[in-house]
Formats: structure tokens, C-alpha cells, sequence
């Protein structure tokens, strides 16, 4: 692991985030952070969740999810795997799309 990937802690659970170079950015894997915020027990859950709540903002019109980037990251098998990822402007405002008592304290 380096400066240009880099796993992220957050109540002691872990983040992946890649750092981009030409714009200067960390971005953090949306799934890994739902996950987090929803409490799932298992990553196909927070996955799922993912999926159901990008639909519903897309349909809402959401800039946020429409500019979000899709980088290779490590996933749990070892194999880089292209992920849904968001810069902190970005998660910020997803956070904000998801009800949890978690979020509530971040934003």
C-alpha cells in the first residue's frame, strides 16, 4: 500500500480510497461507506443498498451520482475490481441521502 492507495478507517472499519494525481483528490469507495453508515453485516448488503439508492437518485436527477467515477480497487478476493468512488465534495452529499444516525454526525 502507498500514497496512491490507501485504506481509510472510520470506526475502525475499513475505507478503500485511491489518491488521484492530476486532480489532486482522494476518492473513497461509495460501497465501502454505505456499508458503514447502514450497518450492513455483509459487503452484498451494503452493495444492494448502493445499487437501490444510486437508481432512486439517478431517477431524481442527482448530479452527484451521475459525476460519480468508477476506479479499480482491491476487493475482498484480492483482484481489482472496478468500484463505484466519490471525492469528499461528493460523499458528502451522498451522506447526506442516506438516513442513518451515522451520517447525522458526520455532515
Amino acid at each position: 500500500m502507498n500514497k496512491d492507495t490507501a485504506i481509510k478507517l472510520f470506526e475502525s472499519k475499513k475505507i478503500r480510497s485511491v489518491w488521484d494525481d492530476e486532480n489532486e483528490k482522494w476518492y473513497f469507495s461509495i460501497v465501502d461507506v454505505v456499508s458503514i453508515l447502514t450497518d450492513q453485516p455483509h459487503h452484498q448488503g451494503a452493495r444492494n443498498y448502493w445499487k437501490v439508492l444510486k437508481n432512486r437518485l439517478l431517477k431524481e436527477g442527482n448530479e452527484t451520482v451521475t459525476n460519480c467515477n468508477r476506479l479499480k480497487l482491491e476487493a475482498e478476493d484480492g483482484k481489482q475490481r472496478e468500484t463505484d468512488v466519490a471525492d469528499t465534495e461528493q460523499l458528502f452529499r451522498l451522506i447526506q441521502s442516506i438516513p442513518s444516525p451515522k451520517a447525522q454526525n458526520i455532515c
